[in-house]
């Protein structure tokens, strides 16, 4: 029988022999398979699934008129014309509307006030109330913005058509109602659309959290063993060959997840491309050996694979919140700042939307891309100082043989 941790015949040690030997533990450790590409692929899934509307449209809203005019029934038919809104519900009064609110039934309720039509010919300025629910920011916003968009448009109508009615010539009174006309032009995502800059988010964030776990866990299956490093270092013919074939399988494999990720944005959804694809490339690989290094880092600096991969989620789970998606950073305060600018997906989500929705020149997006490149090079090396830390405590720990006795004279 061959001795425990020997080579078979024919095997040479070396990078390849690692190499091999990881793509094998994939087919005999379904959980590490499924870890590093059926559940990150799931997941995308389920998020593309989500977002596949891309923009959301047509959100419920409820209706109290107390005016029952011709003119508030052209208001209320002008807001359920937007495509942000729809006039979904009557409401009796506000006690039925807020319950409708609270509910989830509707996203804002519109308050058209008693004598609107008598205010308005009479030239006073009545007040149309409109109430939204402010802790769901997406939906209260969309609905804010529909009515924001059809009632202004209908109070310029109206106060057109008065000073038309008195005699004011439509060139004059046009200039009357809008003196100093503002141009408004929306850059990089001028629909909105959450696929673009939401779901293209989401992806990065939740591949960061997966790659850092899964890191940790497959160096964790040697770390944690009671030869420590001794086995991998002999496959590999020394450290650092070993590391590397070790390292090297799920770096490609995480690569082809991301680029099935992005085949999927750019092909499905639209995804504008307007930098440099070879940018965008080299970001993407600082990144995945980024955080493959930060998993390696913490499980040997750890020893425990399940310390590891628990500090691992703990660190990069809220990641999404400090990226700068969801709130600016600029807006955040230090620790928020400084907690986001240690995370490389904070970085390669600021390259990844210079090169695709932004279109920025690449000798303006060289910043976030060096950023990553010292990620990789300092985690790497404090991998490496660990690593040699290791080796050196494991060789002190062997026992020296005792000098032989001299022979008496």
């Amino acid at each position: 029988m061959r001795p425990r941790g020997t080579l078979r015949p024919g095997f040479r040690p070396g990078f390849g022999l690692v190499f091999r030997r990881e793509f094998g533990w994939l087919r005999r450790r379904p959980g590490l398979l499924a870890l590093t590409t059926l559940l990150p692929l799931a997941l995308m899934a389920l998020l593309a699934a989500i977002f596949s509307a891309g923009l959301a449209t047509r959100l419920p809203i409820a209706v109290l008129d107390l005016d029952g005019s011709d003119l508030s029934r052209s208001l209320v038919r002008m807001v359920d014309a937007t495509p942000d809104v729809a006039v979904a519900r009557r409401a009796g009064d506000l006690a039925e509307g807020r319950r409708m609110i609270l509910s989830g039934e509707v996203h804002g309720l519109l308050m058209i006030p008693r004598d609107l039509e008598r205010d308005v010919q009479a030239g006073r300025r009545p007040e149309i109330v409109f109430f939204h629910n402010t802790q769901t920011l997406t939906s209260g916003n969309l609905v804010l913005r529909g009515v924001n968009a059809a009632i202004p448009a209908a109070a310029a109508g109206i106060r057109l058509s008065l000073r038309t009615a008195q005699g004011q010539p439509l060139e004059a009174a046009q200039a009357s109602l809008t003196p100093i006309p503002v141009q408004v032009h929306a850059l990089f995502n001028p629909t909105l659309d959450y696929a673009h800059f939401l779901l293209a988010a989401l992806l990065p964030s939740l591949l960061q959290v997966v790659v850092v776990v899964a890191s940790a866990y497959s160096v964790g299956l040697d770390v944690g063993t009671r030869h420590r490093l001794a086995v991998l270092r002999r496959l590999g013919g020394g450290l650092w060959p070993a590391m590397a074939g070790k390292i090297l399988p799920y770096t490609l494999l995480f690569l082809a997840v991301l680029g099935l990720a992005d085949a999927v944005l750019f092909g499905v959804f639209g995804l504008p491309l307007r930098g440099d694809r070879g940018l965008l490339l080299l970001a993407g690989c600082l990144f995945l050996l980024s955080c493959q290094f930060l998993g390696v880092l913490l499980v040997l600096l750890l020893g425990s694979t399940a310390s590891a991969v628990s500090i691992g989620t703990l660190l990069t789970a809220p990641a999404f919140g400090f990226m700068g998606i969801g709130f600016p950073r600029l807006a955040m305060n230090a620790f928020a700042h400084g907690y986001g600018a240690l995370l490389p997906g904070t970085w390669y989500l600021t390259a990844r939307i210079d090169q695709t929705v932004r279109g920025t020149p690449p000798d303006l997006s060289w910043k976030p891309v060096l950023v990553l490149l010292a990620f990789a090079v300092g985690l790497a090396g404090l991998a490496a100082w660990r690593l040699e830390g290791l080796r050196a405590r494991r060789e002190s720990a062997r026992p020296r043989p005792e000098p032989a006795e001299g022979i008496a004279s």
